[in-house]
C-alpha cells in the first residue's frame, strides 16, 4: 500500500497540515503583537485601557524573544519567520530612541527633576545624588514635611534660591524673580511657576506633580494634564521648562496636549527610552523635562537612592 511519508516525530505526514499547525498559536500571537505595537493608540481608551496599553507599548518588545523561543521549541520555521514582523516594527517605532541624539553644543545650564517619595527613608542621600548631577535647577515632588528638613539641609548649601508650593519645590543656583501656584484642577495646589534668571535670560520654570492614574480610572490624571496644557498655552514666556512627575508616560496619548506645545528633552537630546519608574526596574517614564524656546543639549536618567523614581536631567543652551 502506498501513502505519505511518516514524520519520524510521529506528528503526521511530512509537510502535511499537522506540521503547518505546529506553530499556528505562535504565528497568531506574533501577528497580534505586531498590530498592538504599531497600533496601540487605536485601542479604545475605555476606563483608561488605551492609556495603559500606550504606556506599556515599549515593553511589549519583551514578548518577541518569548515568541522566538516558542517557535524554536515547536520547530516551526513559519512561526520563527513571523516573529521577525513584530521585531522589525518595534525597532522602527521604539528602537530609534537609541540612535545618536541631535542635541549638541555647550551647556549653559542644567536641570533635574525628582519625585522624592513621600516616605523616603533617606532623603538626604537622594538630595546628595541630585547635587552630584551638577544641575543648576532642581525640581522636587512629594516633598512631605518630614522629608523637607533633611533635603533642605543638603540643598541649601548648593542652591541659595528656593520656592515651594505644597509638596513641590524648586531649588536654584540662579535668582528666582517671582513664583506663584498653578491650579491643575486638584483639591490642593501641587504645581508652581517661577521665573528664574538663568544665563540665557529669564526662563519660566514649572514644577509639577499631576494627578495619579489608577487602574480603571485615569480621569483625575487626564484632567490635570489638560489643565497644565492650558496654563502653558496661556503663558507668554518665550523660554519655558516643565519639570515634574506627570503620571503620564511619554508614549501615552494623554500627554499629547502638552507635547503638542512643548518639546521633550529626552527625545531631542537623550538616548534610550528614559524609563524612570519603578526605580529598581523601570518600565515606564512618568517623569519629564519638557521645554520651548531653548535648545536641549543633553538629557538622561539618574539612579538616585531611597526613592521609587529615578531622576531626569537635561542640559540647555539658548
Amino acid at each position: 500500500m502506498t501513502g505519505s511519508k511518516i514524520d519520524p516525530s510521529g506528528n503526521g505526514p511530512t509537510g502535511g497540515p499537522l506540521v503547518l499547525r505546529r506553530g499556528v498559536l505562535t504565528v497568531t500571537a506574533a501577528v497580534l503583537l505586531a498590530l498592538l505595537i504599531v497600533g496601540h493608540r487605536f485601542v479604545p481608551n475605555v476606563y483608561g485601557l488605551g492609556s495603559l496599553v500606550d504606556s506599556a507599548a515599549p515593553v511589549l518588545g519583551a514578548g518577541i524573544p518569548l515568541l522566538a523561543l516558542a517557535a524554536v521549541l515547536r520547530r516551526s520555521r513559519l512561526a520563527l519567520a513571523m516573529v521577525v514582523i513584530p521585531a522589525a516594527i518595534w525597532a522602527v517605532v521604539f528602537g530609534t530612541a537609541w540612535l545618536p541624539a541631535e542635541g549638541s553644543g555647550p551647556v549653559q545650564f542644567r536641570v533635574a527633576s525628582q519625585n522624592l517619595l513621600a516616605g523616603n527613608p533617606d532623603p538626604a542621600a537622594t538630595a546628595n545624588a541630585l547635587v552630584d548631577t551638577k544641575a543648576d535647577l532642581v525640581g522636587l515632588q512629594e516633598v512631605a514635611d518630614d522629608v523637607h528638613t533633611s533635603v533642605a539641609a543638603v540643598l541649601r548649601d548648593h542652591y541659595p534660591h528656593q520656592v515651594s508650593m505644597s509638596t513641590v519645590e524648586l531649588w536654584s543656583r540662579f535668582p528666582i524673580r517671582e513664583s506663584v501656584g498653578v491650579d491643575t484642577g486638584l483639591d490642593w495646589t501641587r504645581a508652581l511657576r517661577a521665573v528664574v534668571a538663568t544665563p540665557t535670560g529669564d526662563v519660566a520654570v514649572y514644577v509639577v506633580h499631576l494627578g495619579s492614574a489608577r487602574a480603571g480610572d485615569t480621569s483625575t490624571r487626564d484632567r490635570t494634564v489638560l489643565a497644565l496644557a492650558e496654563a502653558v498655552r496661556r503663558d507668554a514666556a518665550e523660554r519655558l521648562i516643565v519639570l515634574g512627575d506627570l503620571n503620564t508616560a511619554s508614549t501615552d496619548r494623554v500627554i499629547a496636549p502638552l507635547t503638542d506645545l512643548l518639546d521633550d528633552a529626552q527625545v531631542d537630546a537623550g538616548r534610550g527610552l528614559g524609563f524612570t519608574w519603578p526605580a529598581a526596574l523601570p518600565v515606564t517614564r512618568p517623569d519629564h523635562v519638557l521645554y520651548r524656546g531653548l535648545t536641549a543639549t543633553s538629557a538622561g536618567v539618574v539612579r538616585t537612592p531611597a526613592s521609587d523614581h529615578r531622576a531626569v536631567v537635561a542640559g540647555f543652551r539658548r
